[in-house]
């Protein structure tokens, strides 16, 4: 059994800034990576930053880091717009102690919205 479970979402004027949590537990064997994705209503899930990698949208004012010791992504989010109002979900790509596979999984997401 494994979750994955975000926090810090919350409402903010443009502008501002937030920072996002996700912690996976339970029985983990290897987290390979950890990563953030986002899905504004009536579009599709779409990646805002994993490892090295981030959004154009997003390049200069978000900073994904992690804490491997607590299995655990942060998501810095600084100068939001309201285009960034979303539903942000993390994900775990990782190992149980049971199974030698590595396995993708999501959190409930975290609600940002960004008022203008």
């Amino acid at each position: 059994q494994v979750q994955v479970v975000e926090s810090g979402g919350g409402l903010v004027q443009a502008g501002g800034s937030l920072r996002l949590s996700c912690a996976a537990s339970g029985s983990i064997f290897r987290i390979n990576d950890m990563g953030w994705y986002r899905q504004a209503p009536g579009k599709q899930r779409e990646l805002v930053a994993v490892g090295t990698n981030y959004a154009d949208s997003v390049k200069g004012r978000f900073t994904i880091s992690r804490d491997n010791a607590k299995n655990t992504v942060y998501l810095q989010m600084n100068s939001l717009k309201p285009e960034d109002t979303a539903v942000y979900y993390c994900n775990a790509v990782l190992r149980t102690n049971y199974d030698y596979r590595y396995k993708t999984y999501w959190g409930q997401g975290t609600q940002v919205t960004v008022s203008s």
